[in-house]
């Protein structure tokens, strides 16, 4: 788990849009937010976060085809420390394990 969270950051995550669509409302919890398209608008506090998303190629290792999306996160207007709490939810709600 990460202790700071920039501004603007990018993540080349291994889920389907379906996928991550179904956790999206889970991981964003009771803050208010919209979809538009393949971006979503979530209001924290006086400002907002932005993330957007597009499918990548999926990652390939051998015959194991895992799919991807790539996700940019844009906060604005929104302290460390909100950005910290908000990211560790949306983390941990969109961590996968295995076992």
């Amino acid at each position: 788990m990460q202790s700071f969270y920039p501004e603007r950051f990018e993540r080349d995550m291994a889920t389907t849009e379906s996928e991550w669509l179904l956790r999206l409302p889970l991981a964003v919890g009771e803050q208010p937010w919209k979809r538009k398209g393949t971006t979503v608008l979530v209001t924290l506090g006086s400002g907002h976060l932005q993330i957007g998303w597009q499918p990548l190629p999926p990652r390939v290792i051998a015959l194991l085809r895992m799919p991807r999306l790539g996700v940019q996160f844009e906060f604005e207007g929104v302290d460390a420390e909100t950005r910290l709490q908000f990211m560790r939810r949306f983390d941990l709600t969109m961590q996968r394990g295995g076992g």
